[in-house]
């Protein structure tokens, strides 16, 4: 296909959530969109928006076929945001290893992965190539029974530094958006087994453990951390690069 006079984007994590708040917006921006989930369908049925691709992001052959999915679609590729992502809450001493193993596969190796195969896309990008992580709050600070979502978010912090110092004579932006706790599926979810793990009732959970460090206690609505992306990946975010931006109601400022 010849390549297209509109910007190319693949955001993974686009069934619900952040992920699909992202593309909705690029997608009202004018960028082509692939929008990369394990599913084609919202939980709930319904199609996912832009260009639906189904694709296991734990495998490399499921980032690699994502990337060339939307090069074959587009015709190029000019910003790749990972959203994809889910928790798993335990104790340090019960916590599985294949859901460690499954949380780095997702959360660290897919976005390295993505930008591996995706690189020579960006560096070819005409106003330049954007690589942006949903990297979350906990790329800078930590909580109990999250070992393996803490640490591959600190580890995609570092990446996303790499990818910036790689990417400054390029013209290729790399940014980690870190939004505190955001009304999401992926958050919902975690409400039973943040209540057993801290002996809470679950009516509890959200204002005693999830916002417990945030002096603003709200959640964030997807739509609001999709407005932040859309400008970090636009033409006046050029200066976010090797940063986290954080999004937090003051959680990271105590």
């Amino acid at each position: 296909m010849a390549s297209s006079t509109r910007r190319a984007a693949l955001v993974t994590g686009a069934a619900s959530g952040i992920g699909q708040a992202i593309s909705a917006r690029l997608e009202k921006d004018g960028v082509d969109v692939l929008s990369v989930d394990l599913n084609e369908t919202r939980p709930g049925g319904g199609t996912v928006g832009g260009f639906p691709f189904a694709a296991d992001l734990t495998t490399r052959h499921g980032n690699q076929d994502a990337v060339t999915t939307a090069l074959e679609r587009f015709g190029r590729l000019d910003i790749i945001v990972a959203s994809a992502g889910f928790q798993h809450v335990s104790p340090i001493e019960t916590f599985p290893e294949d859901r460690w193993d499954a949380l780095l596969a997702l959360l660290l190796t897919s976005p390295f992965l993505l930008a591996k195969y995706g690189w020579p896309a960006l560096l070819e990008a005409p106003a330049g190539g954007r690589f942006l992580v949903i990297a979350s709050a906990h790329s800078l600070v930590a909580s109990p029974f999250k070992a393996g979502y803490v640490a591959a978010k600190h580890g995609v912090l570092g990446l996303v530094r790499t990818l910036a110092l790689e990417g400054a004579d390029h013209d290729i932006c790399a940014a980690a958006l870190c939004p505190s706790y955001v009304r999401t599926p992926l958050v919902e979810r975690q409400i039973a087994t943040q209540a057993l793990a801290h002996g809470l009732p679950e009516n509890r959970v959200v204002e005693d453990v999830l916002l417990a460090s945030q002096p603003v206690k709200r959640l964030i609505e997807p739509e609001e951390v999709a407005e932040v992306a859309s400008f970090l990946v636009g033409p006046h975010g050029r200066a976010f690069t090797g940063v986290p931006v954080s999004m937090d109601h003051g959680w990271t400022a105590r």
